[in-house]
């Protein structure tokens, strides 16, 4: 498995929190990249950038590159098998919540996942 594939896709928590989208790149030098779209979303997070500052570090200690590509919030309702996404981000502007819907979908296949470009 390569060092991509161990970046968890999804790790959020539940209630009403700000997330960011991050793209995790690797660039052998085979020239050959590969990417991937990873989700984070807690509700410890007074800003986006504490999100970032502490997810990171360790993707990058692992020969990963990472660029936060934008932020907004969740809401997630696991009584209810319910994931909606929206709002932005003031430090990395709104992320694109059609792929933070589809990665989301890649743990959560069995919740409703919904996104508005509504809010903040």
């Amino acid at each position: 498995m390569s060092s991509l594939e161990k970046v968890q896709n999804v790790d959020i928590d539940t209630g009403k929190f700000k997330y960011i989208l991050i793209k995790v790149h690797h660039s052998p030098p085979d020239g050959n990249e590969t990417s991937k779209y990873i989700v984070r979303g807690y509700t410890w997070a007074p800003f986006h950038g504490d999100i970032y500052d502490k997810v990171a570090p360790p993707i990058e200690k692992d020969g990963l590159d990472c660029e936060c590509v934008g932020g907004g919030r969740i809401i997630h309702t696991p009584d209810e098998k319910s994931i909606q996404v929206y709002g932005y981000s003031q430090g990395f502007g709104k992320a694109d919540h059609s792929i933070t819907c589809d990665v989301l979908k890649t743990k959560y296949q069995d919740y409703e996942i919904k996104f508005s470009d509504e809010g903040y």
